[in-house]
């Protein structure tokens, strides 16, 4: 079987991303830290802001819910660019291994389309990707399978020869229930192996 192509998650697999760098600086105790985290700039209200939810509106909810973190919840908006570090090196090296080959490459990324175009003009390889869907400009949402979808009808995917690569083992899932050959990523030597063994690389 001859792989037609292959779809990259972003944060967390080709580029460093962790709100971490900011609050760091910020919380004196790690403890306060990831409770902050856990349930104020929660994962699922940062899920609202990749679905399209204006970063400024999620900033004022969240400010009104929990006053006493007033200042802490701006700095996620002020300092949002912070958060990013490199591109992972060795992930990205398999990315350009991959696109030598003469395969096509797409990336699907949950991602606010307020701060996507800062990873644009800080990582020149997602330039290079024959097409990008972000979850903030299509008001949907991994794993949701319409996104997914979307991904498949823009872009002319046959999952079952297409590779889909991601660090989120709910979005893999997702991916294999709509046919993806789903890769959940761990390491760039574990996807390299993993690429390997399917004969992309």
């Amino acid at each position: 079987m001859r792989i037609s192509a292959l779809v990259f998650d972003f944060g967390g697999v080709l580029i460093d991303w962790n709100p971490r760098y900011v609050f760091r600086k910020i919380f004196k105790e790690a403890h306060e830290m990831e409770w902050f985290l856990e349930n104020v700039c929660s994962n699922s209200w940062n899920l609202a802001l990749d679905k399209g939810y204006p970063f400024a509106a999620g900033v004022k909810d969240l400010q009104e819910q929990y006053p006493d973190f007033h200042d802490h919840i701006a700095s996620y908006h002020l300092h949002w660019a912070d958060m990013l570090g490199g591109e992972m090196p060795e992930s990205v090296r398999i990315l350009q291994e991959i696109q030598a080959a003469n395969y096509k490459v797409y990336g699907l990324t949950n991602w606010s389309h307020e701060t996507f175009p800062e990873a644009l003009r800080r990582y020149s390889f997602l330039g290079t990707l024959d097409g990008i869907v972000v979850s903030g400009q299509e008001k949907l949402v991994k794993p949701d399978p319409a996104l997914f979808r979307l991904l498949i009808d823009r872009y002319q995917l046959h999952p079952p020869t297409t590779v889909f690569i991601d660090d989120n083992m709910l979005n893999v899932t997702a991916a294999e229930g709509l046919g993806f050959i789903s890769l959940h990523f761990t390491t760039a030597d574990k996807l390299r192996q993993d690429l390997q063994a399917l004969s992309v690389l």
